[in-house]
């Protein structure tokens, strides 16, 4: 609790009286923290006291939170799941995703100034192409608890170390992606995208799970590695750089249990 208040007291000073539950912030109207801020979004019929589970999204290059909580991808997903959807807002409309990032530490201070302003459960984080890679950063270097990774076309280096990791990771990365290239390993490996989870994790052998679609232009096929400290999930699809329809809604409905719908 001491962290919690640390870094919101360093990102914001005192909490003002109004709160994001009670209209100073939401939607296009971003949460303050000092200079920076961040977007979110509440889920449908909330009743404003079931804790929520969270899904902290970085968004992509030369975007903003405003975008993330009106995405058809994104926030209908979480709308309808019972999750909290909140988005940072990078500097410039980018991200330091470099080790030692102080984009950490904002982030870290987003998710517990969102602690003090709603009832939190379990913690989900996010990224799209740059954002991806902040996600990772976020993941090896933050001492938040992040009981889920989900993270779409972009990775660290194989041979970037990490000192934590998420409870469980599911990346997915589209194989003709020329804007974050695919990341193949020696000899075509398509298991190249979460090779440094792997490691870090303690992962055996991966077990291919087969095909599956969430709408039916597009066809994924999927890798699951049990791990000493996890779990790790591989989507890969044939297409380029873009967040698959149904991807997001389908990790939560798996993480949370739910049945399987779409969006």
């Amino acid at each position: 609790m001491r962290v919690l208040a640390f870094l919101i007291a360093l990102f914001a000073g005192p909490l003002a009286a109004q709160t994001a539950r009670d209209g100073a912030c939401h939607l296009d109207t971003p949460c303050t923290l000092g200079e920076r801020s961040y977007n979110l979004r509440e889920p449908d019929g909330w009743d404003g006291v079931t804790p929520l589970q969270v899904l902290l999204h970085f968004h992509g290059w030369g975007r903003q939170g405003t975008l993330i909580v009106n995405h058809d991808r994104i926030a209908s997903a979480t709308r309808a799941r019972g999750v909290l959807l909140v988005a940072p807002n990078g500097i410039d409309r980018r991200w330091d995703w470099r080790a030692g990032s102080p984009d950490v530490a904002f982030a870290d201070a987003v998710l517990a100034d969102v602690a003090a302003r709603y009832p939190t459960a379990q913690t989900f984080v996010s990224g799209y192409s740059i954002g991806s890679l902040m996600a990772w950063r976020l993941a090896c270097d933050s001492g938040a608890d992040i009981d889920a990774l989900l993270a779409i076309a972009g990775t660290l280096r194989r041979t970037d170390t990490c000192a934590e990791t998420p409870a469980q990771v599911r990346h997915v990365h589209g194989l003709t992606d020329t804007v974050m290239d695919f990341p193949f390993g020696p000899g075509g490996d398509t298991t190249g995208p979460v090779a440094l989870w792997r490691r870090e994790m303690g992962c055996g052998a991966g077990t291919p799970l087969g095909p599956w679609s969430q709408v039916d232009f597009l066809t994924l096929d999927r890798t699951r590695w049990d791990c000493a400290r996890g779990t790790v999930i591989l989507d890969t699809h044939p297409g380029g750089h873009f967040i698959p329809h149904g991807w997001i809604a389908r990790q939560i409905d798996e993480l949370l249990g739910l049945p399987n719908a779409y969006p």
